[in-house]
Order: structure tokens, then sequence, then C-alpha cells
């Protein structure tokens, strides 16, 4: 339901989160447990899958649903030829997605966002690297912008890659976060300044208002 809702609000890219359960099955949670989001209790990964199956989800405030955790296959089915995957917390886990969206022929509307050492990535996509394939995209956090930063997000419009900038929290971009565009009631005071800096990904909590922000600059179909 919740992927469904964002592809009718018209967003270009939804996170998921993945975790692999004790009998090897990836699952979408964002968390090491399930104490927070479900009504069981224990680290996924010592947890097979057809006991997460007999938990249920619960709400932000804790309220049981009738619904259960799903899989990055349900999941990915769901998205198949409608909206971007962003697969945060899963770069350990490449293989096993790649497979899974091979199968499901989604792999060219997926992205594994990971955290290893330029060197790291090399060693594994030389091969890519060497024909001068870029990386769709990198993301740029910052607590203040300094000359560095605005160097970085310059080097990375440069290469052919696409500028992330995330705006959930403070933290991550120096204060031009969806709470100061949604409490000031000028969402171009946060997401203008964005974009000028060269985002052309920004990822938010508050989709409808950054849609409706890009369209009235002429920057979202």
């Amino acid at each position: 339901p919740a992927i469904e809702s964002v592809i009718r609000m018209g967003v270009d890219i939804m996170e998921l989160d993945l975790k692999l359960t004790k009998d090897s099955v990836l699952v979408l949670c964002h968390d090491h447990t399930i104490d927070r989001t479900t009504t069981g209790r224990g680290r996924v990964c010592d947890i097979t899958y057809d006991s997460i199956q007999r938990c249920f989800l619960r709400t932000a405030h804790g309220v049981r649903t009738p619904r259960k955790m799903p899989t990055l296959r349900e999941a990915l089915e769901v998205c198949k030829d409608r909206i971007v995957v962003n697969i945060d917390q899963g770069y350990e886990f490449y293989d096993m997605a790649l497979k899974i969206s091979e199968e499901l022929g989604v792999t060219e509307q997926m992205l594994i966002k990971g955290k290893r050492p330029a060197e790291a990535v090399a060693a594994k996509f030389g091969e890519y690297m060497s024909k001068g394939i870029v990386p769709l995209a990198y993301e740029v956090c910052w607590n203040e912008y300094t000359p560095e930063v605005k160097d970085c997000m310059e080097k990375v419009v440069e290469s052919g890659s696409k500028l992330w900038v995330n705006s959930l929290w403070e933290s991550l971009c120096g204060g031009l976060c969806d709470d100061v565009a949604w409490e000031s009631g000028d969402p171009g005071s946060v997401y203008g300044k964005l974009l000028d800096m060269g985002a052309t990904m920004i990822q938010t909590d508050r989709p409808e208002l950054l849609i409706s922000y890009l369209r009235s600059q002429g920057r979202h179909d």
C-alpha cells in the first residue's frame, strides 16, 4: 500500500531497506530487529521467514495492523515498470538482490546504495569502470556548505553522475531540510537552493510538498 501510494503521488523513486532472514530470504526492514515494526521480537538474521510471517506490522504509533512484512521480490513485482527503486542498506546483499531483479526484469529501474570505499567498488566493478561507465549518482551530505562541498558537487555533475542530496535531516544537508521547507511555508527556500547547487535527485519525507514545488517551477512532469 505504501508503494502504491507514492506511485499515485507521482514520486519518481522510492526507498526500501533490506535485511536477510535466517533462511536467506530478503525482506523489507529498516532495523536489525523486528521489535519496533512488528508484533514479534528478535533479530531478522536469527528468524526464519515463516516465523516472521506469523508477526504483524505495526504503525509508527505502535498499533498492530493486519499486514505482514513483505519480501524484496514482492515489492519489486509491485514496482515493475512503474517506479525506480532505491535499495538502501542493500550493498551487502548486492548479488542476491541483482539475481531477483534479473528474474523479474526490473534491473534497469533499480539502484543499490552503498558506502564502500572507492577502492572496494573498483575491485568489484573494475570491468565496468574501465569502460567509462560512471555511477548513476553520488549522495553528498554536509553539515556546512563550504568551498570543499561546492567543489565536490561540481565534480559529481561534471563526471556525468547525478547529484543526490538528502533533505530528511539538518545534519545531512546543512540545514536545508524538509522541516524547514514545511514550517516556513516557503519550500523554495530549501528545495530551490538544492536545485541551484545542481541536485537532480532529492530524497525527502515530504514528497507531495517537493513535487508540488518542482511542478510550480516546471521541473517535474
